[in-house]
């Protein structure tokens, strides 16, 4: 069974149909640029545009950048503010005329990761990170999901922990893989003292250069990179939409 499944992320929105049995596309992935000002009528066209590049006409998942409760938008790090309080998965229903599900991107990617990437359902408690522009978290407990972490807003240091070790600040300050990753590990260490998970997922951009800096870490939970890498959000995406209606259907 496919399921449309769309990443919003702050430079590009991406979007692939999934066999969600498998967790692979079945078409080529296509990508718009996210439009500035981000706003609620701006992204649904964005949206609209991979959804008619498809000709899809059924259930869409949609990853979004920020806390989501029943569909609606809680937060705008990273967005633009005009979208607090809007009713995402009822916009773009309305502009894609198709069934919307809406998550947290991060929830969206860990999604993926915990049903076909390495085994790790045998935990009992999963984090799963991405670094990239920010940091996402989405965090499961005997393989379910508990939503809206936002574990990247954490205050360390004084600032959001984000500002202080996503990949933006090591390419800013222009900081080698092995200094950044001390920058990361001082987070980690912070995470594994509040949560102590049985183990660590690294998604996002950094996982793919994960060997130039796992080195620098001393935390004892053990740390994998992820196996999905950027196309988790969109799988992630399709196949929570599918289960959420399934369940509705029981």
């Amino acid at each position: 069974m496919e399921i449309l499944g769309i990443d919003i992320g702050g430079s590009g929105i991406k979007g692939a149909p999934v066999d969600i049995t498998e967790g692979v596309f079945t078409r080529e992935r296509y990508r718009v640029v996210t439009p500035q000002p981000s706003t609620p009528e701006n992204m649904a066209k964005a949206v609209s545009e991979i959804v008619e590049f498809f000709s899809w006409k059924g259930l869409i998942g949609i990853g979004f950048p920020s806390l989501i409760s029943n569909g609606v938008v809680l937060s705008a790090a990273n967005i633009d503010r005009s979208w607090i309080g809007q009713p995402a998965a009822e916009i773009f229903q309305e502009v894609t005329r198709c069934p919307v599900e809406v998550l947290n991107d991060a929830d969206a990617a860990g999604y993926a990761e915990m049903r076909f990437g390495n085994v790790y359902n045998n935990e009992e408690l999963v984090l799963f990170l991405t670094v990239g522009t920010g940091i996402g978290s989405a965090l499961f407990y005997n393989g379910m999901l508990i939503p809206n972490t936002e574990l990247g807003h954490l205050e360390l240091k004084g600032k959001d922990a984000e500002l202080y070790c996503s990949d933006a600040v090591r390419k800013r300050k222009n900081l080698s893989r092995m200094e950044w990753g001390g920058r990361f590990n001082v987070y980690l260490l912070h995470l594994e003292r509040l949560f102590s998970p049985q183990l660590i997922i690294l998604g996002g951009g950094s996982s793919k250069k994960f060997d130039k800096f796992k080195d620098a870490f001393t935390l004892k939970t053990p740390i994998k990179p992820a196996s999905l890498q950027n196309n988790a959000g969109i799988i992630g995406a399709a196949v929570f939409a599918y289960e959420k209606q399934k369940n509705f259907s029981l």
